[in-house]
């Protein structure tokens, strides 16, 4: 199975759009973010990684091993901007085994609104219409991430949905995923199940009575992993992620990174979860597109 591919150069048809989106749960919209745009974001993202300290910051993200949800700087990260390292960054005796800009994992998870930057690559008129073209009726932007998938020790992120960490009633998360750099399969471009996102929810990470972090099944069906495509994205593509779709990437292996910026929207109309792994302050609440 293949998906369609859109470019956003063609202006293409919204109804068009839709249908795809529905049918498959993934769109692949090829030259949505201009070059001036992602070089502008790039700088930005290395003006952050100059300022970071890894020797304050030990936090391993890891999707195979979950071993950051123990840890408070994970936790806390909701409403401000933390970095998280590569499982391969240091050595047996604690030491980085190559530069800071070389074993970050990814940055996150509120730079949308907390950086103008970020701010405004978030929240341009395009990406606005679109989220309300697909059917948000009162978007939030609710979680953003600089993922690097770094040369040689990009990590892997295994099979999820999205409404596994950010779940509203009804669903309604809706991921953008922004290619800052061209992703293919021998970098660890992303692979999707299209239409699997028809299947419902298979789990949830969720805060437990005792304020810890856990992963729930919900459905014990497992996915059909074979039927799993892969989404080559030219640098400038944006891949649009329904909440419930089964999505992952291998992990880079190659000598080139695969830089992307994550934006994850809710509808605000929706419940919000309150066990969500996501917390916010309240004077941090989520805002929209033009807020």
């Amino acid at each position: 199975m293949t998906v369609p591919r859109f470019s956003a150069t063609d202006n293409p048809d919204p109804a068009a759009l839709g249908e795809a989106f529905a049918r498959d749960g993934v769109l692949v919209i090829e030259d949505f973010v201009d070059k001036p745009a992602r070089d502008n974001l790039k700088r930005r993202i290395a003006d952050l990684v100059e300022t970071f300290d890894p020797d304050t910051v030990r936090t391993v993200f890891s999707t195979t091993k979950q071993s950051h949800a123990a840890d408070n700087y994970f936790k806390g990260s909701g409403d401000t901007v933390r970095f998280f390292l590569e499982e391969g960054a240091f050595d047996d005796h604690g030491v980085l085994l190559k530069p800071k800009d070389r074993v970050l994992n990814k940055i996150g998870h509120a730079m949308h609104d907390l950086d103008p930057v970020f701010s405004a690559f978030s929240r341009t008129e395009a990406l606005s219409d679109l989220a309300y073209g697909l059917g948000l009726t009162d978007p939030g932007l609710v979680q953003s991430m600089v993922i690097f998938k770094q040369p040689e020790i990009g990590g892997e992120v295994t099979l999820h949905q999205d409404a596994t960490f950010l779940h509203t009633e009804p669903v309604s998360v809706t991921g953008f995923w922004f290619a800052l750099e061209d992703a293919d399969e021998s970098n660890g471009c992303l692979y999707a199940l299209p239409g699997a996102h028809r299947q419902g929810l298979k789990e949830r990470f969720h805060y437990t009575d005792n304020d810890t972090l856990a992963m729930s099944p919900v459905d014990p069906v497992s996915f059909d992993t074979d039927t799993a495509v892969p989404l080559v994205a030219p640098a400038g593509t944006l891949v649009v992620l329904h909440g419930l779709l089964p999505h992952r990437s291998g992990p880079n292996l190659s000598k080139r990174s695969r830089m992307a910026y994550t934006l994850h929207v809710v509808d605000r109309a929706a419940e919000w979860a309150e066990d969500n792994w996501l917390r916010r302050a309240p004077e941090m609440p989520f805002l929209g597109f033009s807020e």
